[in-house]
């Protein structure tokens, strides 16, 4: 199959299910249309936006999830360390300068939340959908629709659809195994259409694939269901997911570079290339590594190593709706849906990494001790230099104590556990009036969410009971809980737009909408004194937020049935995170006050997205055909929010027992880009797919680091890299971890049933620090696909296909992941993976 990349438009934005439905399905009318297309760019009207589909996301790796499979699309960054892109630790998006938890995320028009690590609002497309039952995938790298039921669509929106029924019976199953023990079973049986009208599917997936630089086993099993009625009336459907998954972790690497004249220590120059962890080596990690206190090695710094770490969840979603065929003019769509939660993020690893927390609940003359005679990170029994309370022989005796506490292994385990619990409605009403479509509709969801900081032992002769596979709580009670956080979210969007076909060439949209958040943030368990940063309560309160009137509105021209131009003009804002387990909302900074100031004086994050371009679909004779799309736009980013650590260990430290922030705003960042894209089709035999992306955001404020309250916005801009007099210069200093230049490119050679694709994939010089001090280099990543199908008719099954997929053929070393928090020196970093093989057999009946 050749890859297509066509234009073409919808001449209403999806107000509803069907309509969203019909997003990258050709057309007549306004629309350019290439009935091979695979790759589908101007898939929202006026906006720029491209679908890649099923077949394409499959050929990338069988599998693949949603987000990883978009990471060929124009103006799109998709980073993380597994080849099927499931790992959500070290995930990393960004679309024009935009990063992961700013966009918006849907499934079937479902909310999926912000897509933070430890979510409080939703789930990755990939645990809301088997890969394999995925339709296709639209992004909307501008501004999304006005419908999209999101809080953080800051920028654009990544829309994932699940595929329907099939009309006939039918049974597709698929089996991959590979590099590193990996398996991966599909399978999915479908009803074909019964009793007039109705037709199902059931399918389940099991995956396991060891990780490739430590001995962690990355697992899952997930169900689908989906039932669908369609008749005259309207159509009814029903969709059920299940997920539980199991993805262990490594810690990314610390990198630090001395500022201009200064200095490093050996330890923080000690920069291994990966962190694996140390499971299952019990004996080894507590003999070998730790000492006897559970102190790690003091030459490796940061970058010591942990026992294990790993993330654990289960999903439950479902929906039903229902859209009613009112007339031949109008349809009402209904959706109402519920999503439950329950994770566990772990991290096992040294006591001394841990011992200012783990002292403050396990030493009983803790109280009582001066604050210079307790013990410091990674100094667990060993006497603070400026101590005169206690002598080294108490302190051992002290440090003894508390491993023995600590179940005598000299390591700890820390929890965050999660709970989610999601109900919503969406409701959106299209009706023709002439040349004029009018939608209107809006979305309800109220969440309840809570997150858990506990603390476990592990028994130095139970090592069966810390594993990476094992939840903590399961087998064991929790020495204490440090913290536990509740939040009730509500949120309300309503939207109006009225789509016009002035004439036969020209549409134009215009239209607004609301965003509404109602949140309560509380602690029924605070923290020790002392346990975290020195913060004696964290806050509680309410914050309510409010924008009625944010509005859009674009045009398209259909030139001469071969080229388009289009517009869009369209303001957003992203609510403030009401998740109560880490840096980045408003209800984990320092103190009551700082809470209180915010939520009297804050505001929302916002944007203005300006959009233009255009599309051009050619056929230029003998079997030749050219698609292309050039698209420029700018973005006004008002009110940007930064969470600065108020003491050490707080969220750009990455230390482990954590700490609090003042969440302040630290001004304005400008964005200019384009993305530019096209594909050659030389008849079914061969295309080529190149897209070349720019983007240039630069942050058009200086901030204060020393700035308590709301304002940290500063007029200056110093410049350079150092800070000084508290001031950071970051004023004319480029957005870290986007790179300016990407070039995607795809090559598909088709000779009777042998099918060969070629992916390349560049993305550019990245900076790692607000200052822009420093940067990691570019890298150009491969894959290949070799692909062979039994010819059709000779079997009496559907489809018989052979597949070899490799990734990082050329097996390039370098960055992948940047973990980015400070404002000069220091970042954190994963490694690429390297080359590895998958091996896929797919059979249709």
């Amino acid at each position: 199959m050749s890859l297509g990349f066509s234009s073409q438009a919808i001449a209403g934005e999806a107000g509803n299910a069907e309509e969203t439905e019909a997003a990258a399905a050709p057309v007549a009318g306004n629309g350019l249309v290439d009935a091979n297309a695979i790759i589908v760019t101007g898939a929202k009207t006026t906006r720029s936006a491209t679908a890649i589909q099923q077949t394409e996301i499959q050929k990338i790796l069988p599998g693949v999830s949603p987000l990883k499979a978009i990471q060929t699309l124009p103006g799109v960054l998709y980073i993380t360390a597994d080849p099927w892109g499931n790992n959500e630790q070290n995930a990393q998006t960004f679309v024009h300068g935009f990063a992961g938890n700013q966009l918006g995320y849907t499934m079937d028009g479902l909310p999926l939340g912000d897509q933070s690590y430890g979510n409080y609002n939703g789930l990755s497309p990939q645990r809301a959908v088997i890969s394999e039952n995925v339709g296709r995938v639209v992004v909307a790298t501008g501004a999304g629709d006005l419908a999209t039921p999101s809080n953080s669509n800051l920028g654009g929106t990544v829309e994932t659809f699940s595929s329907d029924p099939l009309a006939k019976f039918g049974i597709q199953g698929a089996q991959t195994v590979g590099s590193y023990d990996a398996s991966r079973t599909y399978l999915r049986i479908d009803t074909g259409d019964f009793a007039g009208g109705n037709s199902a599917y059931i399918s389940g997936v099991r995956q396991r694939a060891r990780a490739w630089d430590f001995n962690g086993i990355q697992k899952g099993w997930q169900a689908n269901a989906k039932f669908v009625h369609d008749s005259e009336a309207g159509k009814f459907t029903l969709y059920f997911d299940y997920n539980d998954m199991v993805q262990p972790n490594e810690d990314a690497t610390v990198f630090f570079k001395p500022s201009a004249g200064g200095t490093a220590t050996a330890a923080q120059l000690y920069t291994p290339y990966t962190k694996p962890f140390y499971y299952p080596d019990f004996d080894g990690y507590r003999s070998g590594y730790l000492n006897a206190f559970g102190n790690s090695p003091a030459a490796q710094g940061s970058n010591y190593r942990n026992y294990y770490s790993d993330a654990q969840r289960t999903d439950y979603l479902s929906y039903l709706r229902y859209d009613a065929r009112l007339s031949s003019k109008v349809t009402w769509s209904n959706t109402a849906y519920y999503h439950h939660n329950d994770g566990v993020g772990v991290v096992a690893g040294p006591l001394g990494q841990s011992i200012t927390t783990a002292q403050a609940y396990l030493d009983p003359n803790y109280g009582s001790l001066p604050s210079n005679c307790r013990f410091t990170a990674n100094n667990n029994g060993t006497k603070p230099a400026a101590c005169t309370a206690l002598n080294s022989a108490q302190a051992a005796t002290a440090g003894a104590a508390l491993v023995a506490a600590t179940g005598g292994s000299g390591l700890i385990t820390r929890t965050t556990e999660y709970r989610i619990d999601r109900v919503g409605l969406i409701s959106s009403i299209s009706a023709e009036l002439g040349r004029h479509k009018i939608d209107l509709g809006g979305w309800f969801e109220h969440n309840s969410t809570t997150q858990w900081r506990r603390w476990y032992a592990v028994p130095v002769g139970s090592p069966a009971m810390s594993t990476p596979y094992i939840r903590p709580g399961d087998v064991m009670e929790p020495l204490f809980t440090q913290y536990q956080g509740e939040a009730r979210i509500k949120q309300l969007q309503l939207h109006l737009q009225d789509t016009w076909q002035v004439t036969d060439q020209l549409l134009v949209q215009a239209g607004f909408k609301t965003s509404a958040q109602w949140a309560n943030g509380r602690f029924p368990v605070q923290p020790k004194v002392g346990s975290l940063g020195g913060t004696t309560a964290l806050p509680q309160g309410k914050i309510n937020s409010f924008n009625w009137f944010l509005p859009a509105v674009g045009a398209t021209y259909n030139v001469n049935g071969h080229e388009q131009f289009y517009f869009n003009v369209q303001k957003n804002l992203r609510q403030y995170q009401a998740y109560l387990a880490g840096g980045g909302g408003p209800w984990f900074t320092g103190s009551q006050a700082a809470f209180d100031a915010f939520a009297r004086e804050g505001k929302p994050e916002t944007s203005w997205t300006y959009e233009a371009g255009v599309r051009s679909n050619r056929q230029l004779g003998s079997g030749v055909a050219l698609q292309a799309q050039l698209n420029y736009y700018h973005v006004d980013f008002s009110n940007r929010l930064l969470a600065i650590p108020t003491n050490p260990g707080g969220i750009a430290g990455s230390g482990i027992t954590g700490g609090t922030s003042t969440l302040v705003n630290v001004g304005s960042v400008k964005t200019d880009g384009f993305d530019a894209a096209l594909t050659l089709r030389f008849g079914n035999t061969f295309s080529v797919y190149n897209a070349l992306s720019y983007n240039l955001s630069k942050y058009k404020n200086d901030y204060t680091s020393t700035a308590l309250g709301i304002g940290a916005a500063t007029d200056t801009c110093i410049g350079g890299y150092l800070v000084t007099g508290g001031i950071v210069p970051t004023c004319g200093k480029q957005l870290p971890g986007t790179p300016k230049w990407m070039n995607k490119t795809v090559a598909t050679l088709n000779v009777g049933p042998i099918e060969i694709q070629g992916i390349g994939d560049y993305v550019g010089k990245r900076f790692a620090t607000f200052t822009n001090d420093v940067s990691v280099s570019s890298y150009f990543l491969t894959s290949l696909r070799i692909a062979a199908r039994v010819p059709e008719g000779s079997l009496p099954l559907r489809k018989v296909e052979l597949a070899l997929n490799v990734t990082n053929l050329t097996d390039k070393k370098g960055v992948s992941t940047l973990s980015i928090g400070s404002a000069t020196n220091s970042y954190s970093a994963y490694p690429i993976a390297p080359r590895q093989w998958f091996l896929t057999l797919s059979a249709a009946y």
